[in-house]
């Protein structure tokens, strides 16, 4: 296998360790393998990929798309690094409500799933990043739906407490406001 999958406190955000080939050159992996991924209960097939170019404090988040047009992502990062954010939003979850935080960098080179039903933000915390993400479902806006970063029922333990942010992400609601529609799949 290609790849170390560890489950993280929430169960089904899977952080993800590729295997590294170095040699005199540089270094070889691989950033996605189907069977690999599906074997270990991710989706083998994305439809889109997107790349987010930021500089420090800037906070992109907590996003999220309504069903039919949930979008599971997988989360690398090509250069700096950035404290990546997922909050699950599923009625009915054990976990509702409870977020996880994790440092992904080009050093570390660590990746991070988050499933559907999650809402999920990142912010950067080296003097610029490179972000790839890798989406279940392509953006659909008139589905687009956030969460305030800083809503204190989350209690999220932003590194950088006063972040840069786009209008939108000003104004997203708090969690107890916000439009959702997941519901926790029995058979998990």
């Amino acid at each position: 296998m290609s790849f170390e999958f560890e489950e993280t406190a929430i169960p089904n955000v899977i952080l993800i360790r590729p295997q590294i080939f170095p040699d005199q050159r540089g270094a070889f992996w691989e950033g996605f393998k189907a069977s690999d991924f599906v074997g270990q209960g991710i989706p083998g097939c994305f439809v889109q990929d997107n790349l987010s170019r930021s500089k420090q404090g800037v906070l992109r988040g907590l996003h999220y798309q309504l069903e039919p047009h949930a979008q599971g992502k997988l989360i690398t990062v090509l250069e700096g690094e950035i404290y990546d954010v997922a909050v699950d939003i599923r009625a009915g979850s054990p976990t509702f409500g409870r977020w996880i935080g994790k440092r992904l960098s080009a050093a570390n080179d660590l990746m991070l799933y988050i499933p559907e039903g999650f809402a999920h933000g990142f912010q950067i915390l080296s003097e610029q990043a490179l972000v790839a993400y890798k989406l279940t479902t392509e953006f659909a806006p008139k589905y687009e739906r956030g969460i305030i970063w800083d809503d204190p029922s989350l209690g999220i333990n932003w590194p950088i407490i006063k972040p840069i942010l786009s209008k939108k992400d000003r104004g997203w609601a708090r969690m107890e406001d916000a439009e959702l529609n997941f519901r926790y799949p029995e058979e998990l």
